[in-house]
């Protein structure tokens, strides 16, 4: 018998507000990486019902954010009410980001964006306008982040500091394994390439195999000069994998490349993802190419 979903503990919920030009942006992608569902620009008054749609097709354990922001107007105060009677079911955290009149001008202008508020005046106009408006959610707020003089690595590391988890925060690296003859993976953050190995294509009894066969996978990391790479590269990714943590970003993309992306390079992927995951970082391999021939 399945578990009953009403049963499960209900995932946290994140309200997220705040003046623009503040970070609301930010925050959301944050929170995304984070493992949150994030619905963006949602007027106050269809929280309930987000909140119903993500426990009937995620589950009561996914944990959702939402940005709301001053283009909601007076379904602000629905806002309020919907939080002070806990209509969700969750536990709730309403986030409020704020800055500087100064900074939100400097950061407006930059963009070359009109406030929503400005109505034909002054962008200054439209910030005191969305202050007034804005007011009284930020003094319910449970956390106010001023990011006048954080940049976005810093805003980042605060929204993990409040919401991540040791799961969330940790690094995530994927290692692709390619085939050179069919292009390199556009998007991935290193290239390595393997062709310095032998290729067990030319070996009778290897040939019909792939990297994920033991006999392949032990004739490709027992060649010269294998281990002694594998000895150097993993140490360098974990050394770049540490700077992207601190830079607030979780994700790396290694591509591990050889001539059709069957034997060198899955073998070569596969145990890079298994020395990364030794080294407690999430790691998992993937095969572009494989089965492509």
């Amino acid at each position: 018998m399945s578990a009953d979903p009403s049963a499960q503990p209900a995932g946290e919920l994140v309200v997220v507000t705040g003046m623009t030009g503040a970070g609301r942006s930010t925050a959301a992608k944050e929170l995304e990486d984070l493992g949150f569902y994030v619905v963006d620009n949602l007027p106050p008054s269809l929280l309930p019902d987000v909140v119903r749609l993500v426990d009937e097709s995620q589950g009561r354990s996914q944990r959702i954010a939402v940005v709301v922001d001053v283009r909601s107007g007076s379904f602000f105060q629905g806002l309020r009410a919907a939080l002070a009677h806990g209509v969700t079911g969750r536990d709730t955290t309403l986030v409020f980001l704020d800055a500087t009149d100064d900074v939100l001008v400097r950061r407006q202008e930059a963009v070359r964006r009109p406030h929503p508020l400005q109505e034909g005046g002054r962008l200054l106009d439209g910030l005191v306008r969305e202050r007034v408006v804005l007011g009284d959610l930020r003094a319910d707020a449970d956390l106010v982040i001023d990011t006048s003089n954080l940049n976005v690595h810093q805003l980042t590391d605060r929204i993990a500091e409040a919401f991540g988890t040791p799961e969330t925060t940790r690094l995530r690296v994927t290692t692709i394994s390619f085939g050179f003859k069919y292009g390199i993976p556009a998007d991935a953050d290193y290239v390595a390439d393997m062709r310095f190995l032998p290729n067990p294509h030319w070996v009778p009894e290897l040939r019909a195999h792939t990297g994920r066969d033991l006999d392949v996978s032990d004739y490709v990391l027992g060649r010269p000069g294998a281990a002694e790479f594998l000895d150097q590269f993993v140490p360098l990714l974990a050394g770049v994998a540490e700077g992207y943590l601190r830079e607030g970003k979780r994700f790396m993309r290694v591509a591990i490349g050889c001539t059709g992306g069957k034997h060198r390079s899955v073998a070569m992927s596969e145990e890079i993802a298994r020395r990364m995951q030794e080294l407690g970082y999430v790691a998992r391999a993937l095969h572009r190419d494989l089965g492509r021939e």
